[in-house]
């Protein structure tokens, strides 16, 4: 981009990104990791960052942890620490890669419901990465699937969720079938010798 610097710390104010990994400062505790962003871009006065990043915690259920360290956390903890960070700023749009890789089943589902709540709660948009479909069909209410960079389907939710739940046998279009297989997490074979690869060329352009 072109844009001056002055611009880009507006943009970047307006937009916050949930890692993968949580990429929490491992030489912090949790709460100098959620109040970083506020002391790089803002000028509050520490009285107030506390105060903030306090409210930040409690809205992901982690205040009494304010003090450990990432090391000391279990690998939910670190995704709500580093949650609590990404909406530090207020932010208009949330980011998230991959929210539930690495955590078990129950994990990865209050992770899901803690988007969902966040979400409403902060009125903000979020954009949502991830490759577990029951995941995808909880959060979303439009959703894109996109495969080697093209998408092959974007819509709301409830399209998904009937193209899931369909019979094999009832699905027509070779593309149909592609993304039912994806949807339920099938791997057998399409029935058709080639239909992959002549849905591939017409689809993903190969």
């Amino acid at each position: 981009t072109h844009a001056d610097e002055e611009t880009r710390d507006a943009l970047r104010k307006r937009f916050g990104i949930l890692f993968q990994s949580g990429a929490l400062f491992s030489s912090m505790t949790v709460a100098e990791n959620v109040a970083l962003p506020l002391r790089e871009h803002s000028h509050v006065p520490e009285s107030v960052i506390d105060i903030v990043v306090a409210i930040k915690l409690q809205q992901v259920h982690m205040l009494p942890h304010r003090d450990k360290l990432p090391s000391q956390l279990s690998g939910g903890q670190r995704k709500r620490a580093a949650l609590a960070r990404a909406t530090a700023l207020d932010p208009e749009l949330l980011f998230y890669d991959e929210p539930s890789s690495g955590l078990d089943p129950i994990t990865a589902n209050s992770i899901d419901e803690l988007i969902l709540d966040l979400t409403h709660k902060l009125k903000v948009t979020s954009v949502v990465v991830t490759h577990d479909m029951a995941s995808a069909m909880r959060i979303a209410d439009r959703a894109i699937m996109i495969k080697d960079g093209r998408t092959l389907r974007m819509g709301p939710r409830a399209e998904f969720e009937a193209l899931r739940d369909a019979s094999p046998d009832s699905l027509q279009s070779p593309e149909d079938r592609i993304l039912h297989q994806f949807l339920v997490g099938s791997s057998e074979a399409l029935r058709e010798e080639g239909e992959r690869g002549e849905f591939e060329k017409l689809i993903v352009g190969k």
